[in-house]
């Protein structure tokens, strides 16, 4: 790919680069603003040599629509408050309107367009359609940078279809996260730990199954592990349970065994009486999940103590780490020490420690941790995902 390191002299060249300042939102308020901190590597080289910068990015899913809630204003607020200089901002994303905020622009100043996703284009799935929408952004630029790490496991147009109407360029974020996620795949150190929870086993299928033969223990958490104990055989209770993937984790438990690969489940669970911060709880065996005050009414909502005690001992000792995927329901206190604790786990790894964005990047903020405790915070919790899987990046592909 070509990187910044092959741009030549682009002092007054109009860069058009597409980042992915999709940040949760509470009203106004970013609640979140690490994807916006780990783009400014990236605009600050751009600026610095005297570019005409160009920011377009989604955030939520608006679906074509123009809703107000998903404007990008307050994102553009935050971005001039982190570069310490003006950023101006357009309420359109193409047209007249925009055409004329790019004219205006001086040479070192940066204009946000509003979202891509207000123009049913971006996300279409007719090729033509996606390329006419791409052909529209591109019109105003001489250059394109593609640094939105969360996005390119998708084929929509400002990732896809632009980088093939100008000459493009991979940015900062985008080389460190593929330096990064790479180390995780070709000869990493050893022990080799990957830490996975979240809701849904099968969300993790196609990792589980690629990163198996790589890894020396899978430590599994979350909503998905009870469909894990209820292949070993044990009731879970009114417990998150994919019925129709026993079959398939009985099948990766066994193929773990052959290769030697060791799968670490929780021993204990914080059983509550509903979903919620008033709810009754109970810790008990993973074996026993029914047999709390609750009976076959309870819900697991965390790994327990003894379990996030053990999960952190194997974090501690490995020398690669990957983790996706909370423990447990993170945001209600009862039930984030297990999360809490593979965080602070491996913010103690001597060696590689990768969040792989997401949930697990929101968490590790939400319970006071900084970024600078790990080696690397992912951007794209699924974009992390689709690289271990070994899944082609449209983004990435159409860069080489």
């Amino acid at each position: 790919m070509h990187t910044l390191a092959d741009l030549g002299d682009i002092s007054s060249q109009r860069v058009l680069i597409r980042c992915d300042l999709n940040v949760p939102l509470d009203g106004d308020r970013i609640t979140d603003d690490g994807r916006i901190i780990a783009s400014l590597p990236t605009l600050n080289s751009l600026l610095s040599r005297g570019a005409k910068v160009i920011v377009i990015s989604h955030l939520g899913r608006p679906d074509g629509e123009v809703i107000q809630k998903y404007s990008l204003s307050p994102v553009a607020k935050r971005l001039g408050e982190l570069l310490g200089s003006q950023v101006h901002f357009c309420s359109e994303t193409v047209g007249a309107e925009a055409a004329k905020a790019i004219e205006n622009l001086a040479s070192g100043e940066l204009l946000v367009l509003e979202n891509l996703r207000f123009n049913p284009g971006e996300t279409a799935k007719d090729e033509a359609q996606r390329m006419n929408f791409a052909k529209q952004l591109a019109d105003s630029a001489d250059l394109f940078v593609s640094d939105g790490f969360g996005v390119v496991h998708r084929k929509q147009a400002s990732v896809f279809e632009l980088p093939q109407l100008l000459p493009s360029y991979a940015g900062l974020l985008i080389e460190k996260e593929l330096e990064v996620l790479t180390r995780l795949t070709k000869d990493p150190e050893r022990p080799y730990a990957v830490v996975l929870g979240g809701s849904k086993v099968s969300d993790k299928l196609g990792v589980i199954e690629h990163l198996l033969p790589h890894v020396n223990q899978i430590l599994v958490g979350g909503g998905m592990v009870f469909t894990f104990l209820a292949a070993l055989g044990y009731k879970v209770g009114s417990s998150l349970l994919e019925v129709d993937q026993i079959e398939t984790v009985k099948g990766y438990l066994s193929k773990a065994k052959e290769l030697g690969v060791e799968v670490v489940l929780p021993t204990d669970i914080v059983v509550a009486s509903k979903f919620g911060a008033d709810a009754q709880v109970e810790i008990t065996s993973a074996e026993h999940i029914e047999d709390t005050a609750f009976g076959s009414s309870g819900l697991g909502l965390d790994i327990g103590p003894e379990s996030a005690l053990a999960f952190a001992a194997v974090i501690a000792q490995a020398k690669t780490v990957f983790w996706n995927g909370p423990m447990g329901v993170y945001e209600i206190e009862a039930f984030a020490n297990g999360t809490k604790q593979v965080a602070l786990a491996l913010t103690k790894v001597q060696g590689l420690s990768v969040v792989g964005g997401g949930d697990s990047a929101a968490a590790v903020r939400i319970l006071g941790f900084e970024d600078s405790q790990f080696s690397h915070i992912s951007t794209g919790g699924g974009a992390s995902l689709e690289f271990l899987e070994g899944k082609s990046m449209p983004g990435i592909e159409v860069l080489k």
